[in-house]
């Protein structure tokens, strides 16, 4: 993989900051917590996170727009996925190990792949 430089693309770091922007609010990010376990609609994560329904709504336009969730329809039920879990997860991993760097440990990615494959399966 060739990592070019910031300045190689002009939009870059507009793109870059709004991916970092839309991690950086708490409940934003423990949705992405929750969606590494799989599909979820609203109503699912508003009762995980006792979040009112369109505070949920609207950080997961927030996510959607800059392309971290996907989304399909079952009747009148949408459930939510992440759009890359794999690439995600890898960031929050990433996160994970400079924070602990820095003496400040997290456990983000609290879910191992062998625990995600197993609720598949249900």
């Amino acid at each position: 993989m060739t990592i070019m430089p910031l300045q190689s693309n002009p939009k870059a770091p507009l793109l870059v900051s709004a991916l970092f922007k839309s991690l950086a609010d708490p409940h934003r990010l423990m949705i992405v917590q929750h969606l590494l376990l799989g599909e979820h609609r609203v109503s699912d994560l508003v009762e995980h996170l006792d979040l009112a329904q369109s505070t949920v709504s609207t950080h997961i336009g927030r996510l959607r727009d800059t392309g971290l969730l996907d989304s399909h329809t079952h009747g009148r039920a949408t459930f939510y996925t992440l759009a890359h879990p794999a690439a995600t997860r890898t960031l929050l991993a990433a996160a994970e190990h400079v924070l602990a760097c820095t003496g400040e440990p997290v456990d983000l990615c609290f879910i191992n792949q062998e625990e995600n494959v197993n609720n598949d399966d249900e």
